[in-house]
């Protein structure tokens, strides 16, 4: 079995490449040569069209190793040749977009090629039509075919013979068309038995009938050394042109992956989905081909480790396979279901499944040996993507967790990525501090007592082995007695993980809906807009109607004027052009009174003094308490107050409506300026929501970014202390 063949076993694609397979007109690798992006944009191409179904055509590699060393080929296999030339100028008709049409229109078919292909009818034989010899050969034979049929009639009619016959019929005995007769026969009938029936009749070849069979097999003699001679010629022909005929069987192999591809993605309603140059792998929408009904898989894999935890029979090993497969079907340009607008998956020159139990008793490996010997293998490769399933499988799990951390730690620093599932958390614990690991918890539904084959990211998740237990009928009082071995501090430590693993479903769904109202907002705006804009224009359609009307009327005064003169009707004119001319009061939109440094301001409920500006932000004075905010959310009040001093045992009660603060700020990217001053509003809404600590990202670099802010930090009256985060001098933690 090839390396290709037990990946798609262990991925369960084997049924999806098989279905696959049967569009392409002949059978092949999965695998297409070439530049990945050149094929997508072809298959894009094509899959915009309509086409004609490629033809069946047997694998013709031996054939032109033949042609070259000048055998002659059977007429099947020159007939081959024949209908993919044929099939490729059917494409030629077509209007293709480019890159195809291009391709095939490079496609020059010779002139000696293109006699061999008219030689040659739709059910690939020699066509009569072009050889006098070949017609008359077939012509004689359809007459003598005619009649063996007429003298084997004639003879079932006879008289003599009647009393003899078993049946009228011409019965097929070894080849021979005879008639089945009693015993004496020859007394009316001349001929050879070539058989007897089971009920001791005799099948004999009535002599006339056998001379219109010599005869036949001397046409059929003259037709096949005719044919020979077709043969002869035509391999010399092709001999000569082999190096067309080996690319035009290579082309028409391209064209069978492209045309298979779009045929299948429209018949199953699967994308396509390039391959990009990163690493990571994100899903949406994803369903693995060999599920039905599957819940569709949303999952973000961008780091170097993603660690799987949680439920028994919670989808984790189908969650390792959808990824893996994934960048399997990417990789080929094998469509698949996803909402290909949101799914981006990275290029791997290699993709490796451990999910099988490695143990054989024939060589005397165990289950753990044999997961080290596969482990062994992965320091020959780079540039991988791999799925281990159960890698604590066959040992001490806390032995197991120590052993596969140092290896997974050196292993990618290989460019190896690995998918690990896992029902033991001691691995995932030493590990979940990591950046480059990710966190992923298998979901379980507690009122249905099921899991939900949904992941949550983030976090470690619980295994339910009790909970499952049940659900398969073991009886309660037994599972009791389990949860009491087993300890009240792990149970203890599982309802944390529980727990931790609920607020934050809650926490996405709230974001979740906040996107969606966000979402209804933007939309709201846009339609707001477009019906500004629709009446603006209905305005000036109407404006322009009524110049148009107020230009005709006084047109028509002007001639009316004209012939009667009135100096009254001049003056009145006169009025009517200066009243066109006088523009409209439209009331003045009223200029907003910016408010200066000094300046008694409100913010929302609060009202303070505007302290300094610095471009479209201020930071202002409320009640003792300094803030940056943004200048046009303030307005400019009367008068002044003065701002409090603050005092050791003044208790000032300050209710500010709080901003979203977070707990980290990344700086990396920002001049010295544009930092300082998204620390100053950073710290602002971290003491205005009660943080105690935040963390800035400054990045190492050349210092420049770390120095700024450490001198900023120092003179900040609210800051405790801060410092450099351990094991990562690009991170500074402020206690506030």
């Amino acid at each position: 079995m090839s390396r290709e063949t037990q990946l798609l076993h262990k991925l369960d694609l084997e049924a999806y490449t098989q279905r696959f397979v049967s569009f392409m007109a002949r059978p092949k690798p999965v695998a297409m040569e070439g530049d990945t992006q050149l094929h997508y944009r072809f298959i894009k191409a094509l899959g915009e069209q309509t086409f004609p179904e490629p033809p069946a055509v047997p694998e013709l590699d031996e054939a032109l190793m033949r042609l070259k060393k000048e055998a002659i080929l059977g007429l099947d296999e020159i007939f081959a040749f024949v209908t993919m030339v044929r099939y490729i100028n059917r494409l030629k008709a077509v209007t293709f977009q480019e890159p195809l049409a291009s391709w095939l229109c490079d496609i020059v078919v010779p002139e000696e090629m293109a006699d061999i292909v008219q030689r040659f009818t739709d059910e690939g034989e020699i066509n009569p039509a072009y050889d006098e010899e070949l017609s008359g050969l077939d012509e004689a034979l359809a007459r003598n075919k005619a009649r063996i049929k007429e003298t084997l009639q004639a003879l079932t009619r006879s008289s003599k013979i009647a009393p003899y016959l078993v049946d009228t019929q011409v019965h097929l005995h070894d080849g021979e068309e005879t008639l089945l007769v009693r015993g004496g026969f020859n007394h009316v009938l001349k001929g050879s038995v070539v058989g007897r029936s089971s009920g001791g009749f005799f099948y004999v070849l009535p002599q006339a009938v056998a001379r219109l069979k010599e005869q036949e097999a001397a046409l059929l003699s003259a037709r096949e050394e005719l044919l020979y001679r077709y043969r002869k010629r035509f391999s010399q022909t092709m001999h000569r042109l082999e190096p067309f005929l080996r690319f035009v069987n290579k082309a028409f192999d391209r064209f069978d992956h492209y045309q298979a591809r779009v045929r299948f993605a429209r018949a199953y309603d699967y994308e396509f989905v390039l391959p990009h140059s990163g690493k990571e792998v994100i899903l949406r929408g994803f369903a693995h081909p060999a599920l039905h009904d599957a819940v569709p898989l949303d999952i973000d894999f961008d780091k170097a480790v993603m660690l799987v935890t949680g439920v028994n029979a919670g989808g984790k090993t189908m969650l390792l396979k959808s990824i893996l497969s994934a960048v399997f079907m990417s990789k080929y340009l094998l469509p698949f279901r996803c909402d290909a607008a949101r799914t981006r998956i990275g290029r791997y020159k290699r993709i490796e499944a451990i999910i099988d139990d490695p143990q054989s008793v024939k060589n005397d490996i165990s289950t753990f040996a044999g997961r080290m010997k596969e482990f062994a293998e992965l320091f020959k490769t780079r540039d991988a993507i791999v799925g281990v399933d159960e890698i604590e499988l066959g040992t001490d799990s806390d032995e197991a967790a120590s052993l596969f951390r140092v290896l997974l730690d050196e292993l990618k620093k290989r460019e190896i990525r690995f998918v690990v599932t896992t029902h033991h958390k001691r691995l995932a614990s030493l590990m979940a501090g990591e950046d480059d690991v990710a966190l992923v918890a298998a979901l379980y539904d507690e009122a249905q007592r099921r899991p939900t084959y949904t992941f949550l990211q983030g976090i470690i998740g619980k295994s339910y082995a009790f909970e499952t237990a049940r659900r398969y009928g073991i009886p309660e009082s037994i599972v009791e007695k389990a949860k009491e071995v087993y300890g009240e501090d792990k149970e203890r430590l599982n309802e944390l993980i529980e727990r931790s693993t609920e607020l934050e479903r809650q926490m996405r769904e709230k974001i979740r809906q906040s996107r969606d109202e966000l979402a209804a907002l933007e939309r709201q705006r846009r339609a707001l807009e477009e019906e500004e804009e629709k009446l603006k224009e209905r305005y000036r359609k109407t404006l322009a109607t009524l110049e148009n009307r107020y230009n005709a009327a006084i047109k028509r005064a002007q001639e009316a004027i004209k012939v009667k003169e009135s100096k009254e009707g001049r003056r009145l004119l006169n009025k009517a052009h200066q009243f066109k001319n006088q523009k409209p009061d439209v009331p003045e939109k009223p200029v907003r009174d910016v408010p200066k440094e000094g300046d008694a301001i409100k913010y929302r409920s609060h009202k303070g003094v505007l302290l300094s500006l610095r471009g479209e932000t201020a930071t202002i004075d409320v009640d003792g308490l300094k803030m940056r905010v943004p200048l046009k959310a303030l307005r400019k009040l009367p008068d002044a107050p003065k701002p409090k001093a603050r005092t050791q045992k003044a208790v000032t009660s300050v209710q500010v409506e709080r901003a979203k603060a977070g707990v980290s700020l990344k700086l990396l990217g920002l001049y010295a300026d544009e930092a300082i001053e998204a620390v100053d509003k950073f710290l602002s809404d971290a003491l205005l929501n009660g943080l105690d600590e935040v963390q800035i990202i400054h990045g190492t670099g050349g210092g420049v970014l770390a120095r700024v802010v450490g001198d900023y930090l120092k003179r900040h009256p609210k800051i405790k202390r801060f410092y450099r985060q351990k094991g990562n001098q690009g991170i500074t933690i402020v206690e506030l």
